[in-house]
């Protein structure tokens, strides 16, 4: 044997025996933290699994309630609607039922469940903007310009999405209150936005036209 294969395997077995060493004295935390890790996985798939499940059923309550409210079963809409208790199938639920309440002209319970969407931070910020904006529409036909201005606070910026309807909304106070030059103000910034949609534009212009005598006369 020569010296270069007697040293490998010396070193080998060198290795061995320090390998044996760290397996009797580490060897159980080893397989422990294996089956930790293996446990934990399970685990993980198992909450994956029950919660795919649950979402499953929420969105399937929830469709069903739609369907109700649809078909004119609106109590049983509702109850289904509040029985719902899925994150975001829940959120989406209290939006129907406010809209129920609405259609029901049940506008104080309308409102009372949008303003607590739109106060709930656990709520997606584009639902809860969405709720402000259903509040000051049921709103519209009843409330005072100041209150419907701090409803709508922040919406007529530049990039905010709801900047048509925010405007529309507070035309529409401010030309039942008969302050038709505020009114026009609101309708000539829709009519100058490029983004404003057709159906919002259409109507702008229908009432720029309603607003010119009036605007001339006041």
């Amino acid at each position: 044997m020569s010296d270069e294969s007697l040293f490998r395997e010396v070193d080998e077995e060198v290795r061995q025996e320090q390998f044996k060493k760290l397996w009797s004295r580490y060897g159980n935390a080893v397989v422990g933290l294996g089956v930790l890790v293996i446990l934990g996985v399970a685990g993980f798939q198992g909450w994956h699994y029950w919660q795919l499940k649950q979402s499953e059923a929420a969105g399937q309550s929830f469709f069903t309630a739609a369907q109700l409210a649809s078909s004119g079963k609106a109590d049983e809409a509702l109850k289904d609607f509040q029985a719902i208790s899925q994150t975001g199938f829940a959120d989406l639920a209290r939006l129907r039922m406010a809209a129920e309440y609405a259609t029901q002209g049940k506008a104080d319970e309308a409102v009372k469940i949008y303003d607590a969407v739109a106060a709930d931070a656990k709520v997606d910020s584009s639902l809860r903007d969405l709720a402000r904006i259903r509040a000051a529409a049921v709103l519209a036909n009843t409330a005072s310009f100041a209150d419907m201005e701090t409803r709508l606070k922040g919406f007529d910026a530049a990039d905010n999405p709801w900047r048509h309807m925010a405007r529309e909304l507070l035309a529409s106070v401010q030309f039942r209150l008969k302050d038709y030059q505020g009114a026009d103000k609101q309708v000539q910034a829709i009519l100058a936005d490029p983004a404003t949609p057709a159906g919002q534009r259409q109507r702008a212009e229908t009432m720029a036209q309603l607003l010119q005598p009036m605007v001339t006369s006041q």
